[in-house]
């Protein structure tokens, strides 16, 4: 079933408006499981953001009493589906607007819950981690709304919260309640107004009249009357209560569902309306399964990589989400490629115990093999955009340029020497750590560029981390360009924020050259920082990953220190958010001498967490730094194998030796990332530094590493064993109040 999912599974023609390649082969599989009794029919939709690619209809929409042609805008019980499109949706709008918090007991919402003593919270209902039974009990019959949320909330765990994943209908009947309970509206009213109505979903609803039954497909036979279930919900609890619930209960249309696709895919965005914000769908389609768990699921979403083809091969390229109905309905979006995927089957009509996985995997083969999914952009950088207009911005001005090796051109050319082809007066250059060249691992002293004799101010020289009265003498105007790497440790964005602060003093102008986050600028997490704890190392309230560029962090550190400076960023153009380094066309250029490549880009703000650690190596000095760890305590068999076994989300394990800190060879384990888009960075760094805790108990000196944390209670939490997935829940808030800081300042 999976296989459908997280490859965009389905695709259709018949009636379609345009073709792609591998369709034929698609049609030929739907009416292939038509013609062997898998289901009566289907209709399917793939559609990319303002174009519909396919819109088909199969087979049959009725087998019995009587044999009806299945219609593409046939309403289906759509199920499962009802638990993203409805409750998902509700809950996502109540978290945005702070009348939820993930982390808080269900009982702070619904106080009768387990009568009042639960330590069950918000998210383990939305990710099916909670230890509730999988359904109510259906015998002896019974029937009301009320009756079934009493028994919902009065029904006994059978695991522990957290312990394993139960996908639990039980789960999403209570959410729907404390939707009704928060809101003061029946679930039903409520995403009609938040999610329907807005849309302009006409043929989406619960308790359909009966003059939309014709176009209604039927499920399963009814006992009692020998007739199947037509415009009735098909699911018993539903049904029990009236219609109404929070897993099951919504009929709609595959047309209905595009749209309310295309709105997820642009990002809560539908023509005039902003429905949710970026910060929450991120938050809800990100993994949030605890750590240590194999299972993948999102907030509501089931999650899980998406894959393209080469030669045949498919490899993952990206995280996709999306859910199934038990009914035969199935919904799936792909970010990467923005495409979206519907099929709406009724595979249990006449009688259930069909199943349409077979299906589901033979259309995603085809539609992987067909599918163009990485992006292949063609980005220009701040200083290219400034170079094809010849730089007329900076004409008449005396430049200070802060740089180094990374501020080249498109072609590979020294933004200085553009800017002086250009006739563009640079007084001075300013570099980094790592120098000019970014060959140096140490201090670096003043000197001249050979090649054009300019006098370049170490900012990274003993204590000076600051260009200083002299330096800045006759220079009215900075400018940045250095290539950062996305974390907050990484001391090229101090450099800008410590600039920036000088040239407001001596009223600057200020000008940054903006560049991509190479580890996107939609991924963010990792503690928080302490103002305590803030230095070079850190030197604003950001997370570990922070997920802007250098452009946009100016613009936040300008406004929220207040320094009033004369500040303007040259925006890149064709740059998306979600983009890696890999999407850009730019060429890669190792931005420090121990930041060799991308994977060792995204692998260091887990690595370099717990950098400062006595006798312990992160790869330094290796052939590949911040791509293993090792010392003379570590079993590298030992560790690799723990590490293997808690299941961390988007990496494995091996181990290895190399030469250490003291020149000995020490063992230690490497990393293979093998889904970056789920692999979050503070799991993978506390569970390394846990995991030593655990099998070397005070061998990781983990107090002299809060200023790369940031945040002294986990370092706490850490030392007396508390697990990792505990301590990442608690930090969900601080990222949540970032997000929200961090949208007035977006640049993309």
């Amino acid at each position: 079933m999976k296989r459908l999912l997280l490859l965009l599974t389905c695709v259709l023609t018949c009636q379609a408006q345009e073709r792609f390649a591998g369709s034929a082969a698609i049609d030929q599989a739907i009416q292939a499981a038509v013609n062997a009794g898998e289901i009566p029919g289907a209709v399917c939709i793939v559609g990319k953001p303002g174009r519909i690619l396919h819109r088909a209809a199969y087979g049959s929409r009725a087998l019995v009493p009587t044999k009806e042609a299945m219609t593409v805008d046939t309403i289906f019980d759509i199920a499962s589906l009802s638990k993203v499109v409805a409750t998902t949706s509700a809950m996502m709008k109540l978290f945005e607007d702070g009348k939820i918090r993930l982390s808080d007991p269900v009982t702070r919402y619904l106080p009768t819950f387990q009568g009042g003593n639960s330590a069950i919270t918000v998210r383990q209902l939305l990710t099916h981690f909670s230890g509730l039974r999988p359904d109510l009990d259906l015998e002896p019959a019974w029937s009301g709304y009320e009756l079934g949320i009493t028994k919902a909330l009065t029904d006994k765990p059978t695991s522990q919260p957290g312990e394993k994943f139960v996908y639990s209908d039980i789960n999403f009947i209570l959410l729907g309640e404390m939707v009704h309970q928060i809101t003061g509206q029946p679930l039903n009213q409520y995403v009609k107004t938040l999610v329907f109505d807005p849309l302009g979903m006409r043929d989406s609803m619960y308790n359909p009249s009966a003059s939309l039954q014709p176009r209604i497909a039927p499920t399963e036979l009814d006992p009692a009357t020998g007739l199947p279930f037509r415009g009735v919900v098909h699911d018993e609890t539903t049904r029990f209560m009236g219609g109404v619930a929070g897993h099951a209960g919504v009929f709609s249309t595959a047309s209905d569902l595009a749209i309310f696709a295309e709105m997820i895919l642009r990002k809560g965005a539908f023509r005039d309306q902003q429905l949710f914000t970026q910060a929450a769908l991120q938050k809800f389609t990100e993994a949030n399964t605890p750590a240590g768990q194999p299972t993948l699921r999102g907030l509501g979403w089931d999650i899980d990589s998406a894959y393209s083809s080469n030669r045949g091969e498919l490899f993952p390229i990206g995280t996709s989400f999306g859910h199934t109905g038990f009914t035969g309905t199935s919904m799936w979006m792909d970010p990467a490629s923005q495409t979206y995927v519907i099929l709406l089957t009724n595979s249990v009509h006449p009688r259930r115990g069909k199943s349409v996985n077979s299906l589901r995997s033979r259309v995603a083969t085809i539609a992987a093999a067909n599918s163009e999914t990485i992006r292949n952009a063609e980005v220009s950088t701040g200083l290219d955009v400034l170079a094809r207009d010849e730089f007329a911005l900076l004409r008449g001005k005396t430049i200070g340029l802060i740089t180094n090796h990374t501020g080249l051109t498109k072609a590979g050319q020294r933004n200085v020497d553009q800017m002086r082809k250009a006739g563009i007066n640079v007084a001075a250059l300013f570099s980094p750590e790592h120098g000019l060249a970014g060959a140096k691992d140490e201090s670096v002293a003043s000197s001249l560029d050979q090649a054009t004799g300019i006098p370049v101010h170490s900012l990274y020289d003993g204590d000076n981390r600051r260009p200083n009265d002299q330096h800045l003498r006759g220079i009215d105007t900075l400018v940045f360009d250095i290539q950062d790497i996305g974390a907050r440790f990484y001391t090229y964005s101090c450099t800008l924020v410590y600039a920036l602060e000088e040239a407001s003093k001596r009223n600057i102008s200020f000008i940054v050259l903006d560049r991509p986050n190479p580890i996107t600028g939609t991924h963010v997490q990792g503690p928080m920082i302490e103002k305590e704890l803030q230095s070079f190392v850190g030197c604003h309230s950001l997370p570990i990953r922070h997920g802007m560029t250098l452009g946009e962090l100016a613009r936040m550190v300008n406004e929220e220190r207040g320094l009033n400076a004369r500040l303007e960023v040259i925006k890149m153009e064709g740059w998306q958010r979600g983009d890696w380094f890999d999407f850009t066309g730019l060429q890669w250029v190792n931005p420090s001498p121990n930041i060799r490549s991308l994977n060792a880009a995204t692998l260091y703000p887990a690595i370099a967490m717990f950098e400062y650690s006595t006798d312990y190596s992160v790869g330094r000095g290796t052939d590949s730094p911040f791509e293993q760890i090792g010392a003379e305590w570590i079993n590298g068999r030992e560790l690799a194998g723990y590490l293997n076994r808690r299941g961390i989300n988007g990496v494995r394990f091996y181990p290895t030796s190399f030469s250490g800190p003291t020149g000995k060879t020490v063992e230690g384990v490497r990393f293979v990332i093998t889904n970056r888009e789920v692999l979050d960075i503070t799991q993978l760094g506390l569970e390394i530094a846990a995991a030593q805790v655990k099998l070397y108990p005070g061998k990781l000196t983990l107090q002299l590493n809060g200023k790369l944390v940031g945040d002294r209670q986990v370092l706490q939490s850490l030392t007396t064993g508390e697990a990792p997935g505990l301590i990442t829940g608690r930090l969900s808030a601080e990222l949540s109040s970032f997000l929200d800081r961090r949208k007035k300042f977006l640049l993309y």
